[in-house]
């Protein structure tokens, strides 16, 4: 993430993704990988989009309490040549807002209410994705930054991320149970409850023991 003044060559979200911008990013990508299944390099590129966007903001939030000003009609993004997420650009630091909760729903009501659900959208309306894989997609990001900070009562909140089945306003959680942490061979394993189709590209790896797919795990 940049300020978005210095993104010189930034579009802003709203733009990019109304205009044509992303179907085009989306074709670029296929070219370039070889690919030939569309959902497959929507979800590859959604991988991209929400890794860039979530473990920053966690990190300014958890460790900082610093909210970053994510809203989805503020920021901006530039691609890379391959038409994959390169950087994103957010407000000066004048718009940013501190802020210490213990509630995993508040930490994460400006990402998701702001944010998420409007890309989630253009996700399967222009990539063809499943939202429900959409979701599980950005949750792989959020469970990490959580839980690779390293403080124990985020591990709580990740639980309470996937166990809860709705969200403060009685709302359905689109990220329950999309993740499950289990023993496998003594060790503890994360696996997805949706396969995220990269599989499907051609030279890209399985996810391993993350996949959700039994056959693809130890590919």
């Amino acid at each position: 993430m940049v300020l978005s003044d210095e993104l010189s060559d930034g579009m802003a979200l709203p733009d990019f993704f109304a205009s044509g911008a992303f179907d085009r990013a989306l074709d670029i990508h296929t070219e370039k990988s070889g690919a030939s299944d569309r959902r497959a390099v929507a979800s590859m590129w959604s991988l991209y989009y929400f890794s860039s966007l979530t473990i920053p903001y966690l990190v300014a939030r958890v460790l900082d309490h610093q909210v970053l000003p994510v809203a989805f009609d503020q920021m901006k993004v530039a691609l890379a040549e391959d038409g994959l997420p390169r950087t994103f650009g957010v407000a000066t630091p004048g718009d940013w807002q501190k802020a210490d909760d213990s509630d995993v729903f508040a930490t994460l009501a400006p990402l998701m209410q702001g944010h998420l659900r409007e890309v989630v959208s253009y996700l399967k309306s222009v990539g063809g994705i499943a939202p429900k894989l959409a979701w599980n997609n950005a949750l792989v990001y959020i469970d990490y930054a959580l839980r690779a900070s390293g403080i124990e009562p985020l591990n709580a909140q990740a639980d309470a991320l996937i166990g809860s089945k709705s969200l403060p306003d009685g709302t359905p959680n689109p990220f329950f149970d999309c993740l499950r942490h289990e023993e496998e061979d003594g060790a503890r394993v994360c696996r997805r409850k949706i396969c995220c189709l990269r599989y499907l590209l051609p030279g890209v790896p399985s996810c391993g023991s993350l996949c959700a797919l039994p056959s693809q795990r130890n590919q």
